[in-house]
């Protein structure tokens, strides 16, 4: 008897599962109608069946939600770092300007164009440095952000979430944004499609 009754619930899972996945699906299919037809073409059935299949146990909903939060305190992070390195410049500015007009003011008439001239060589200088520690400081934060995408393809691919590999390709790029936009915004109406028939 006990056989039997373990069956049944086997079968009675098995068909809570068929059907959250159909809900999944058929929730997938609803919101890839919104998205530009060029992307329309790109999800086959069989990728919506997949995407479906994997959201169906509300794990890959976990690991979205700490990506996109672990990538939300990158991001703070580095607008700090850049935000620090402005107000550095903007100090270091200042600071030439007040030691310039103090210079120009002691510098007795005859001998300020050169003091000008040297305090412009003296000014281009630092502002050629500023701008090269910007564009150090920005090539760092774009190298930074594709690494955090190539983690996030990873972990998706290890999590079978369909469509996610780890690639620079931005037409795969924009693909795979849809897709997540497409598990957010499943995950905003709660999934709860899948929950309720749990």
């Amino acid at each position: 008897m006990e056989r039997y009754s373990g069956a049944l619930e086997e079968a009675v899972d098995g068909a809570r599962q068929q059907e959250r996945h159909y809900q999944l699906l058929s929730a997938l299919q609803g919101l890839v109608k919104e998205l530009p037809s060029s992307f329309q073409q790109r999800l086959s059935y069989t990728t919506l069946s997949d995407l479906a299949l994997a959201l169906l146990d509300g794990t890959v909903f976990e690991i979205v939600q700490g990506l996109l939060d672990i990538q939300h305190l990158t991001e703070k992070s580095l607008y700090n770092q850049r935000l620090r390195l402005q107000n550095e410049h903007r100090v270091l500015r200042q600071a030439l300007r007040q030691k310039h007009q103090e210079a120009q003011q002691a510098c007795r008439p005859h001998n300020l164009p050169v003091l000008q001239a040297a305090q412009q060589r003296e000014l281009e200088a630092v502002e050629h440095r500023i701008r090269e520690e910007q564009r150090a400081m920005d090539q760092k934060i774009v190298l930074e952000l594709d690494r955090k995408v190539a983690d996030q393809q990873s972990t998706l691919e290890k999590a079978g979430v369909a469509g996610f590999y780890v690639t620079t390709n931005p037409q795969e790029l924009t693909l795979q944004m849809n897709l997540l936009e497409l598990i957010r915004k499943l995950q905003q109406r709660g999934c709860q499609v899948g929950k309720a028939a749990l």
